[in-house]
């Protein structure tokens, strides 16, 4: 991690680039360590997140460590890890001063758990951001199923079952991104926000450098989203998406039944859940019960072996299609307060 505080502006870098930047509990802590302290100090009128390396702000979270905890019997480290990292959430977007992100490439998981709540979020050209949970049996956390709630239509509901990237264009329709900013210009913005002749400004300061962006695909796309993911479970989403003419259908409907019926109905529960709920807070309470559950379940640890450990990419899910998914028992199972509270 890499922390300072220049003209005003303190800069918050997360440094592992080798990892594109993986969030681990060390990083979590010093981060929340730093905007207390710049909370209430008057040398700091806003804060800057951003990315060592050229390939991303952030990957997501240090899955790696949540199979070493599973595989070890340690899953309390992983719900402490989700705790301090929620309320981190929850601080970035409740901060008192502006906070600028900057997701330069690829951006994921913990990484929208950062940058997503930010008030003033930036894309560029080289930007993809998703919620890639449900690849590995787990379900969209960070304060990620309060974001996908409200983008347009159902078009959260499809980014957070199948785990689709997306690009800038898509990244501000879906309402995860504010400005679209030149890769090349980012070093002139951050020279600008320093030498800002109005300390309250930032967002006009970003304006200069805004473009543009295309057309999203993904809003294109809303006819047949909005149709199949507005069905009441992931079977009858997936039956729907094979009833339609378009390929992007078929191929989301292929998509699903290769993830897990655990963790897509858990996801899909969460995604509903967090577009009732008043606040961000109640959104992170919700994924907390549901991931403390979650990283107990066999389909975690099985696909994470399968995307990270062995790589084989051909996880043996338990339920292993969603037609044998109990999905009562799944609502209740992760509607159970866990064990140490979220907020206290």
């Amino acid at each position: 991690m890499l922390t300072s505080v220049t003209d005003g502006v303190g800069r918050i870098t997360l440094n592992r680039p080798r990892a594109i930047n993986a969030l681990s509990y060390a990083m979590v802590g010093i981060i929340t360590a730093s905007l207390e302290v710049w909370r209430s100090d008057p040398e700091v009128a806003m804060v800057v997140l951003d990315g060592a390396g050229d390939r991303g702000f952030c990957a997501g979270g240090d899955v790696r460590a949540l199979w070493d905890n599973a595989t070890a019997g340690s899953n309390a480290d992983s719900r402490t890890f989700f705790r301090d990292e929620y309320r981190l959430n929850a601080m970035i977007a409740r901060y008192p001063k502006p906070v600028v992100a900057l997701m330069d490439g690829i951006t994921m998981g913990g990484g929208i758990g950062l940058a997503g709540h930010a008030s003033i979020r930036i894309v560029t050209e080289r930007s993809t951001l998703a919620m890639p949970e449900t690849r590995i049996g787990f379900s969209p956390d960070v304060g990620g199923t309060w974001l996908l709630g409200r983008a347009p239509g159902e078009l959260g509901t499809h980014l957070g079952l199948t785990a689709a990237t997306m690009g800038p264009a898509d990244a501000i329709a879906a309402g995860f991104a504010d400005y679209l900013v030149p890769s090349e210009s980012l070093p002139h913005l951050m020279q600008a926000l320093r030498e800002r002749a109005d300390p309250g400004s930032p967002p006009e300061i970003v304006l200069l450098f805004d473009e543009t962006p295309g057309a999203s695909e993904l809003e294109a796309q809303r006819g047949w989203i909005d149709a199949c993911y507005s069905a009441p479970t992931v079977a009858d989403i997936i039956h729907r998406l094979r009833e339609r003419p378009e390929p992007e259908a078929a191929r989301a409907a292929d998509d699903l039944s290769t993830l897990s019926p655990t963790g897509l109905t858990a996801t899909l529960a969460g995604i509903r859940s967090a577009r009732a709920a008043s606040n961000l807070e109640q959104a992170l309470e919700s994924e907390y019960r549901a991931v403390a559950w979650l990283i107990e379940q066999p389909d975690l640890r099985e696909g994470i072996r399968a995307q990270v450990v062995d790589k084989d990419r051909s996880p043996r899910w338990n339920p292993a299609t969603i037609d044998d998914i109990d999905t009562d028992a799944v609502l209740a199972a992760i509607a159970q307060d866990p064990a140490e509270p979220l907020w206290s």
